[in-house]
């Protein structure tokens, strides 16, 4: 069963988005924060971050940053959910290497669909 890992400072988006990867047969472990995020991600090796770019204290982005200077998580493939679209933001996670982007408000199947094209990559 795929491992997914949601990290989300909207408790809502954190459950709606848990309800649609468990209704496709995925197991969920969310993060309030970047912080238990990162923990979480070394400990729990999923195979695929879904990751909000804007979260109190350490943003995404940093969040990021952190997750690739470990061996053990450097290679989860990490797509960035924001609320604050644009195409400066998604030409930037890009040239860091991120595995993709999606914009709140999202079609929950369009959600999917992009988990399920970064998985097939890998």
């Amino acid at each position: 069963m795929v491992k997914i890992l949601v990290a989300d400072d909207d408790p809502d988006i954190l459950a709606t988005i848990e309800v649609r990867l468990r209704a496709n047969q995925m197991q969920v472990i969310t993060a309030h924060d970047c912080n238990q995020a990162i923990k979480m991600a070394y400990a729990e090796q999923p195979d695929l971050i879904l990751m909000d770019i804007r979260m109190p204290a350490v943003g995404g982005i940093s969040a990021f940053d952190s997750l690739k200077m470990y061996t053990r998580t450097e290679k989860i493939p990490v797509i960035f959910i924001t609320a604050y679209p644009g195409k400066e933001v998604e030409e930037k996670v890009a040239q860091m290497g991120a595995a993709g982007f999606i914009a709140k408000p999202f079609d929950s199947d369009q959600l999917i669909a992009k988990i399920q094209q970064v998985l097939a990559r890998q």
